[in-house]
């Protein structure tokens, strides 16, 4: 687009599709006058990494349950419940849920120079409306987005009628008063798939409903109203639920047990030889720290150290780290709970190591490589000036895979465009939102 007015004229009509009431409540973005491009070849990629996670997902399933059950060491298990109240726990394990993964799948991929890394896994993803109303919005402006102009809402429809094991699911969405943010755009999916969006004070009975959608985190369940009743109802039978309550496959320490070579064995077995160097080739290698004294000859994997804390006298180039919290905490979400090595002082950064050690038993804490994302350029439009800004920037791909029987089917892919000096890339106001295209 080398005219200037046309790309100016398509960002206004994004920027007037937008619902009265917004998307994201109280939150901007920039817009760009035209979606994200991709590669054929990257979007095959990533096509082909929702059946390689789905794989992961069943296998961490399994390997949870074997660990309870005394087929798999129980340090497992007692790694993925640290911190999790007992009932949610044995909850959690009641047989009418043991095959059960979550049906919505998200990692955020983050591109290199050469290759691409999954930075993490969530399975309680925000931004699903946000992605299929700007998926709808470019197509209208002719833009070929990768899973097509309804692909969001075909997926969400899709698992909704999986989980209520009915043609016309009677559905409804629980947006807890913590996720109150993602909200609006719920509510705008809600209208094009057709199913309701409640808050828990909301949910009560449960004759006409067949399928909930669990929008909230399970660390929050205490302040969620009728969380027992529709656990309840979920037990019995009366109700599916997705994702389903299991905060061990809620976990970032996921990855770590990949690359356990005492797991090796096990991961070859459930996985085979394919699917495990797929996964191994774009989950980079994860620690959990875990403080328990290691003998005198022994020393941490990778690192050739024999004490976490020795990670404190790291040079600012051997810092090149990234240490965050597992999951089941209000830090865990929304790039809260993140410290990145050589970004910090090194007396903050041994204080964050030291935070990590000491809250092991209720927050396990990860630690991860920093690896340089890709620059590109980028545009958006100034809307006071009617201009195109172009900008340095690095990008995060969110593909969402909806999950029917074997099935994991991208639907679309967020790309967040940050400004280049960003070291983590999310949402913000002056990041680009937009969908992905092919190239």
């Amino acid at each position: 687009m080398s005219d200037s007015q046309p790309a100016a004229e398509r960002a206004r009509y994004v920027r007037d599709q937008l619902p009265a009431g917004g998307l994201f409540a109280g939150l901007t973005w920039r817009i760009s006058p035209e979606a994200f491009p991709l590669s054929p070849d990257l979007i095959t990629r990533l096509e082909a990494l929702g059946p390689h996670l789905l794989a992961f997902y069943r296998a961490c399933n399994v390997m949870y349950r074997h660990s309870v059950e005394g087929k798999l060491p129980s340090w497992i298990a007692d790694y993925l419940d640290a911190g999790k109240p007992k009932e949610l726990i044995e909850f959690s394990r009641l047989g009418r849920f043991k095959g059960h993964v979550p049906r919505v799948i998200r990692p955020d991929v983050i591109l290199t120079n050469d290759h691409f890394f999954v930075a993490e896994l969530d399975s309680v993803p925000g931004g699903i409306g946000l992605t299929g109303w700007l998926g709808k919005t470019y197509a209208e402006l002719g833009d070929p987005i990768v899973g097509g102009a309804h692909g969001m809402m075909e997926g969400f429809d899709a698992i909704l009628r999986a989980e209520s094991k009915t043609e016309k699911p009677l559905a409804v969405v629980v947006v807890s008063d913590e996720a109150a943010t993602y909200r609006p755009e719920m509510e705008w999916l809600g209208q094009q798939v057709g199913f309701r969006v409640v808050r828990p004070e909301e949910l009560t009975g449960f004759d006409k409903t067949a399928a909930v959608y669990r929008f909230f985190e399970l660390f929050d369940l205490p302040n969620v109203p009728n969380a027992r009743a529709l656990m309840d109802a979920a037990a019995r039978g009366v109700v599916g639920v997705t994702p389903p309550f299991k905060p061990q496959l809620e976990e970032k320490m996921l990855s770590a047990f990949l690359w356990m070579e005492q797991l090796r064995a096990f991961w070859r077995e459930q996985l085979g030889d394919k699917t495990l160097a797929a996964l191994r080739e774009v989950l980079p290698y994860t620690w959990i720290l875990d403080p328990t004294p290691l003998p005198p000859h022994a020393v941490i994997p990778e690192l050739g150290i024999h004490d976490w804390r020795d990670m404190a006298k790291f040079s600012q180039k051997q810092r090149e780290l990234v240490l965050k919290i597992s999951g089941f905490s209000n830090q865990a979400w929304g790039s809260r709970g993140v410290y990145i090595g050589h970004d910090l002082p090194s007396t903050e950064w041994a204080q964050a190591i030291e935070q990590a050690l000491s809250g092991f038993a209720t927050h396990p804490f990860i630690l991860q490589r920093f690896e340089k994302s890709k620059l590109f350029e980028a545009q958006y439009l100034d809307f006071e000036s009617n201009e195109t800004r172009p900008f340095s920037a690095r990008v995060r791909l969110c593909p969402y895979y909806f999950v029917v029987g074997d099935d994991a089917r991208l639907g679309g892919i967020l790309a967040t465009i940050c400004p280049a000096n960003k070291k983590i890339l999310h949402g913000m106001p002056d990041a680009v939102m937009a969908p992905c295209r092919v190239q």
